[in-house]
């Protein structure tokens, strides 16, 4: 288990992913590293990198983190009971893009390790994370492109992996109070160890470098795309779910509340200007609400695109 190796992968994914969005965004990330000294309820570093009021982000931000703690907290047990109490280690990477133009997607991507190291036997290592699009005005080949690029990444590790973390995804970023996903998916595992350590950790690599060639065509395609308040309000509205969905059921915000994490890096992932309203329904016909009847249920994309 080189741990060394992760961590050295996930700081260089970061800083990838950080100096080719201040390229397309026009504007610096903000820096800000951190750490944790030896003592506290949670010790290690990390370095959240931000962008706020970008050309293309109204906010932006990817992080970095490596942590370790005396007992894992209970979002990190649910599906292991027989770890809780245990020491862990984790680290990873996670990014979540808020564009301003609603004709842009938002995009989520995080890849992690964690490694638990229970008393009088051998440390349990896993690998997790994924990437999902939450389009607010849907477009088909954007998401067939981005599935089709998801698929790419896992092909050489197995067929059976892209259908299971596809899946996997649909099922894990649905709001079950509302009854409807967060967005049009993409893959989601997590707990996954099956290939052994070097294996899963070069399928782990894969996902992670397929980020930037996942979204930035998408992003190339729709910046420039003209847009007025009807588009921004709805874009308010759905990123409503988006922090609904952050704040009820995300295993990552919660494991990093839990353990007593860095507050303002874990809620990093929320929109700046979101909007509720009661009881509301796009009405029939319109862009908004073809995102609810043709976007937001399960399809097989990347299928389509092959198919087509």
């Amino acid at each position: 288990m080189d741990t060394q190796a992760v961590r050295n992968y996930l700081l260089g994914l970061q800083q990838a992913i950080v100096t080719t969005m201040e390229r397309v965004d026009g504007h610096a990330f903000q820096t800000d590293a951190w750490t944790r000294p030896a003592g506290e309820r949670l010790q290690g570093d990390g370095k959240t990198q931000l962008v706020e009021e970008g050309g293309l982000l109204e906010r932006g931000g990817c992080n970095f983190s490596h942590v370790q703690g005396a007992a894992m907290p209970p979002s990190a047990t649910a599906h292991r009971p027989e770890l809780a109490g245990a020491p862990f280690e984790a680290m990873g990477v996670s990014l979540v893009f808020h564009p301003r133009n609603p004709m842009v997607p938002t995009v989520h991507m995080n890849v992690r390790m964690f490694a638990a190291m229970p008393a009088g036997r051998e440390p349990v290592v896993w690998f997790g994370g994924g990437m999902d699009l939450t389009p607010y005005y849907g477009v088909e080949e954007d998401a067939r492109h981005f599935h089709a690029t998801c698929r790419g990444a896992l092909q050489p590790f197995g067929d059976g992996l892209h259908p299971r973390f596809k899946r996997w995804c649909d099922e894990y970023f649905f709001l079950k109070h509302r009854n409807e996903p967060r967005g049009i998916g993409g893959i989601f595992f997590d707990d996954f160890s099956e290939l052994g350590f070097e294996r899963s950790f070069e399928m782990l690599r894969s996902v992670g470098d397929a980020f930037l060639p996942a979204y930035l065509p998408i992003v190339e395609r729709r910046r420039q795309m003209p847009f007025g308040q009807r588009e921004r309000d709805f874009q308010a509205y759905r990123r409503g779910r988006y922090v609904e969905f952050n704040l009820v059921f995300d295993r990552g915000t919660l494991f990093g509340l839990q353990s007593g994490g860095r507050t303002e890096s874990i809620l990093m992932s929320m929109p700046p200007i979101v909007k509720w309203r009661y009881d509301w329904k796009p009405e029939a016909g319109t862009p908004e609400a073809r995102l609810y009847t043709d976007f937001l249920r399960p399809r097989d994309w990347a299928g389509e695109l092959a198919a087509g």
